[in-house]
């Protein structure tokens, strides 16, 4: 079973100790990066871990963006020896699912680096389409919710 789990003062080293592989390094920030940006950002930012069996798989941070006005997928990771096992198409259908269920979002914005075509299709699957908007590398992407089971596979 696969859940999202506050970052809590028992769990957050174990958090800070995931990592990606060496290849995925540019396309993703550290854990201890993001930990601070929701530390700084504590009334927007919504960190997680992800839970694998209770055991810490991965890391995902939903926000709003209160500039544009909207929520987004902040950050999302699967440590290196849990990747290409389903769990970061599962988290990010319950990030998605919390964002619906806690703020009633009828849509969702991310962002990809352009060079990670890995990202792209991943979003891509779930509906997330590219709004123009590029700023630096990160292209943005927005998803419009319909109703989870209209547009977002059910990975569950």
């Amino acid at each position: 079973m696969v859940e999202l789990k506050e970052i809590t003062k028992d769990n957050y080293e174990e958090c800070l100790n995931l990592s990606v592989a060496d290849n995925q390094r540019n396309f993703v920030s550290s854990n201890v990066h993001s930990l601070a940006q929701a530390w700084v950002y504590y009334n927007t930012a919504f960190p997680f871990a992800i839970y694998a069996d209770n055991i810490m798989v991965g890391f995902i941070m939903l926000g709003y963006y209160e500039a544009q006005n909207y929520y987004t997928i902040w950050k999302l990771m699967i440590d290196t020896h849990y990747q290409n096992k389903g769990y970061g198409k599962i988290a990010l259908k319950l990030g998605i699912d919390y964002l619906v269920n806690h703020f009633n979002v009828k849509e969702i914005y991310t962002a990809y680096e352009m060079n990670n075509s890995v990202a792209k299709k991943f979003y891509r699957s779930f509906g997330f389409r590219e709004t123009g908007v590029v700023v630096g590398n990160d292209v943005g992407m927005k998803l419009i919710v319909k109703g989870m089971s209209d547009n977002i596979p059910d990975y569950l």
